[in-house]
């Protein structure tokens, strides 16, 4: 077996232990945990923010960019929207138990498909300590026990909020060995971790493309390997000008160092004399640096040539998770589905247009996990998609797709009753 770090052994062995009682353990009482998660989030800050500070001293002293001090950054107000996101996850239906498929055979064997927690989850993530909450509650709430290793730029953050979210459970009487943290940041854990096969039942990485790759290429553990998000809007023809304007600069400002913030404009030639001058005004005044090709550099109106700069072959088919935006002319719809289908990750991909057409030729044509209509890129999101939060937006289509919440963790077994039956 590869995995030898003594803390991770130690913990994968407790979260395994804890998982059994986890799996029986009542909607009634998952609730009470994930609400004594919230409270302590709302009322017990300090030591949070005393730790996130430790983390954005450090990560300022290591020259981190603003991109990532954003994701690292916690206050006042996003403690208490990871609270509002724990109650969204208490108030949703709970997977464990349900049943689907129920059946009476020809030979009177009475069967069903009942949904079942998948059991140890190995979650890996960079940066955003968020994630260590986020993680924990959509495990606890589908009856998985998890073990976090979060980066080496939050390790004070993390341990802070798996502090706490294991002193809440505990509190009400749940066992705390059900969410683990590692505190070793050696990159030894993550090796471990993916190939942990008698420990770990899934492992999901949340970070970088390196981080992903890294996983999907060595991990012998099931792996969600998917969530690079390469993003796109395509302004069509039709498209309603203040509207598209609206919803670009949303993508792309709202929250730029995440994975479903735009990356890539493409607008059809028809629109892009009267939106690009519009599109550029709004992002050149939020400091976003446009990098066009041609067609749309002629295009851009009075703005600030500093933050206008000519494309490169690099800059399309680019994650940027920064105030950075490709901008692309098209001739047609065609067009611009080549141009997704050969730079997009399979992540997010908008279409702006009046014209319903186009709209369904859009929804019906492009391969990727969250395709939309006239709104932000931002909306593929577990909280705003109605999963309370999420573990991870996966771009796999094995086993899940998109925003993974409580569904997506659980797998299930097959029910077979019968009264005597022997096989002819």
């Amino acid at each position: 077996m590869a995995v030898t770090t003594s803390e991770l052994i130690t913990k994968a062995r407790a979260a395994r232990i804890a998982v059994r009682g986890l799996q029986t353990l009542s909607s009634g009482r998952k609730n009470a945990a994930l609400e004594a998660i919230a409270v302590a989030l709302e009322s017990d800050q300090a030591p949070v923010l005393e730790a996130n500070a430790l983390d954005m001293a450090a990560g300022v002293a290591a020259g981190l960019n603003d991109s990532l001090l954003d994701r690292l950054m916690l206050n006042l107000e996003r403690l208490n929207d990871m609270a509002a996101d724990v109650r969204n996850v208490a108030s949703l239906p709970d997977p464990v138990g349900e049943t689907f498929d129920v059946r009476t055979l020809a030979n009177g064997l009475r069967v069903e498909r009942r949904r079942v927690p998948l059991g140890v989850i190995g979650a890996i993530y960079e940066s955003r300590p968020n994630v260590t909450v986020d993680i924990a509650v959509v495990c606890f709430k589908s009856g998985n026990a998890v073990v976090l290793r979060g980066g080496k730029e939050a390790v004070h953050s993390n341990g802070a909020l798996a502090t706490l979210v294991r002193a809440a459970l505990a509190s009400v009487g749940e066992d705390p060995e059900a969410v683990q943290q590692i505190a070793d940041t050696d990159r030894s854990v993550v090796e471990d971790m993916i190939k942990g096969n008698d420990y770990f039942d899934l492992i999901i990485p949340r970070g970088g493309a390196a981080l992903v790759h890294y996983v999907a290429k060595e991990a012998t553990v099931p792996a969600i390997t998917g969530g690079i998000g390469v993003v796109h809007v395509f302004a069509d023809a039709t498209a309603d000008v203040a509207n598209a304007a609206d919803i670009i600069f949303n993508s792309k400002v709202q929250r730029p160092s995440v994975c479903n913030a735009l990356d890539t404009l493409l607008v059809h030639a028809s629109v892009a004399p009267a939106l690009l001058p519009v599109v550029a005004s709004k992002l050149v005044a939020a400091s976003v640096e446009l990098r066009c090709d041609q067609r749309a550099l002629s295009l851009m109106g009075p703005v600030d040539g500093d933050l206008v700069k000519a494309a490169e072959t690099g800059d399309f088919g680019q994650e940027f998770l920064a105030l950075v935006l490709s901008i692309r002319v098209v001739d047609s719809v065609e067009e611009a589905l080549a141009h997704i289908e050969e730079f997009g990750s399979g992540h997010t991909e908008t279409v702006l247009t009046s014209d319903e057409m186009v709209a369904t030729r859009f929804l019906n044509e492009v391969d990727a996990a969250v395709v939309m209509v006239n709104a932000s890129t931002r909306f593929n999101d577990g909280g705003q998609l109605g999963l309370g939060t999420e573990v991870a937006v996966s771009t796999n289509k094995l086993h899940a797709r998109g925003p993974m919440g409580l569904h997506e963790l659980t797998s299930y077994k097959w029910i077979v009753r019968g009264d005597g039956q022997v096989r002819g």
